[in-house]
């Protein structure tokens, strides 16, 4: 598969340009798999791949990024609905391809860009089910995993259910044509109420929440997100038929706050063979940016087990 890794440089109105940038942090166009799309990379040694969810960036992991740099190189990409090329910047943007399995691939794709034969694995949100995809068919790739504040559709849910019951985001975003339409010109309302609720009410920085915001602006950006959720009903049938012929053989974290809470590791019990759950206390969805040091104590230990340090 063809492959083109670039620096890149930003211009001053580019979303990857807080005054808060890690210089330490280099962001690429690659293209991998037939797309483009940025890349944060940082830090070397054993290589850690983030996926972010819904509405982040790469910058979500922004808190986090130093501190995992210093045993790790971090490769933290935009994921696909955030994609830089022509072809997804087009009014008749592509519905297709949001699906778990495709976005797994996406994550394998970059992985053989940079060279990278072997892997810790994490993802958040709509990260999760490609990181999970990911770990599971490519066990000899993925040596770690960790996911957080994520359900994975397809796998039973043990009883337990995220805090406050279904998410009613789902629905709206899942309504083909629907939800871009009404939120073209209020994005930054909109996706300013995820980031205020994903914290329990403690925001984010105004610079970050302005990139996130600049995003998902306007309708196809919007559009692209939502194909995430539109596929969600293929995505379950994915993990659901990917988990009757494998398991998570490597070491595996799940990491829940609110709503999740201990829901994910429930789902996950079942079919792990070596797996360890925790639910930080007084965090919002978005734990990289509401609690990273809490973040950082459960998976700096777990990361390191396989890192001379």
């Amino acid at each position: 598969m063809g492959a083109d890794v670039t620096p890149h440089t930003p211009s001053p109105a580019s979303r990857t340009t807080g005054p808060d940038l890690d210089p330490d942090v280099e962001i690429r166009t690659v293209t991998a798999g037939g797309m483009t799309r940025e890349v944060a990379l940082a830090g070397e040694g054993p290589a850690l791949l983030l996926l972010h969810g819904f509405p982040h960036t790469w910058e979500v992991w922004r808190a986090v990024v130093g501190p995992l740099a210093r045993h790790h190189r971090v490769i933290a990409p935009d994921m696909r609905w955030l994609r830089t090329d022509k072809a997804a910047s087009g009014t008749e943007a592509t519905a297709e391809g949001y699906d778990a399995a495709t976005l797994a691939r996406d994550a394998e794709c970059l992985l053989e860009a940079l060279g990278v034969t072997d892997v810790a694995v994490a993802g958040i949100d709509a990260g999760g089910p490609p990181a999970f995809l990911l770990a599971l068919r490519r066990p000899g790739l993925v040596r770690r995993l960790v996911l957080m504040e994520a359900l994975l559709g397809g796998l039973p849910s043990s009883g337990q259910t995220t805090a406050g019951g279904p998410r009613w985001w789902f629905g709206f975003h899942s309504e083909p044509g629907l939800a871009e339409s009404v939120l073209t010109g209020h994005e930054d309302r909109y996706i300013g109420w995820f980031l205020d609720n994903g914290t329990l009410g403690r925001g984010v920085p105004g610079a970050l929440r302005e990139a996130f915001i600049a995003a998902y602006t306007g309708e196809d950006a919007l559009r692209r997100a939502f194909s995430y959720y539109r596929a969600l009903p293929g995505s379950a049938r994915q993990i659901r038929d990917a988990t009757m012929t494998a398991r998570l053989t490597m070491p595996t974290m799940a990491i829940g706050a609110h709503p999740v809470g201990a829901a994910l590791e429930q789902q996950l019990r079942p079919i792990a063979d070596d797996l360890t759950g925790h639910v930080i206390e007084d965090c919002g969805h978005i734990i990289p940016l509401d609690r990273p040091e809490a973040l950082l104590a459960l998976i700096q230990p777990f990361l390191d087990a396989d890192v001379a340090v």
